[in-house]
């Protein structure tokens, strides 16, 4: 009887894992998506230099859908940033559209799972951020698939990343832009303290008008 307990509540453990804190972080993003639009509309919210936790811009990634939208919330705190199903932005990294190294930070599995496409992800593939007052876009330049990392290498959050390790052209080191992008996420879907890279640069950017609510 112990064991057969022991079991369901495993399974009840798997379950609210891969099913359950995709809905509550869901929700989450709705949420904090729809209060950042109200507050840009009504001129209020965070541009730069935001403290930790606040969100200040939404994400876009085209070969996602047309409905994926994520907001970026400041810092990479696990509970009250990434469990919300949003990215983490790497406080001591640039900021959105600025001259430097933009690095972001989301979960792959579970807790709303921004990143489980990754894989997906190919070189000129667009990453669309907007913030208060801009619309930025971003193009990667490498393919995901061909830098997994351990989670010690932070070199990939320097403004100009080069692999330490490698001269492989798989990896871009950036020299001829100055504003890049860095996605980071987990490289497999259970867990692991690998991390699966993809880098592009900013290739335009559109200052708004208004803000425009997502369907």
């Amino acid at each position: 009887m112990g064991l057969i307990l022991a079991g369901l509540s495993l399974l009840g453990y798997v379950a609210w894992q891969l099913w359950g804190t995709n809905i509550i972080a869901k929700k989450h993003q709705r949420e904090i998506t729809s209060q950042l639009q109200e507050d840009w509309a009504a001129g209020a919210g965070c541009d730069r230099f935001c403290p930790k936790g606040q969100a200040d811009a939404l994400i876009r990634i085209p070969r996602f859908g047309k409905k994926y939208v994520v907001p970026v919330l400041e810092g990479t705190d696990k509970a009250s940033v990434l469990d919300k199903g949003a990215f983490g932005h790497f406080i001591d990294t640039a900021g959105a559209g600025q001259v430097g190294n933009y690095a972001l930070a989301a979960h792959r599995v579970t807790h709303g799972e921004p990143l489980r496409h990754m894989p997906e992800l190919r070189p000129g593939d667009k990453v669309i951020v907007e913030t208060k007052t801009y619309t930025y876009t971003y193009v990667l330049d490498t393919n995901p698939n061909d830098l997994v990392i351990s989670f010690t290498g932070v070199w990939v959050l320097d403004p100009i990343p080069h692999n330490p390790s490698s001269n492989s052209p798989k990896v871009n080191p950036n020299t001829k832009f100055k504003r890049l992008i860095t996605l980071t996420t987990c490289s497999e879907i259970f867990h692991t303290d690998n991390r699966m890279i993809a880098f592009g640069h900013l290739v335009s950017q559109r200052k708004k008008t208004i803000a425009h609510p997502v369907d």
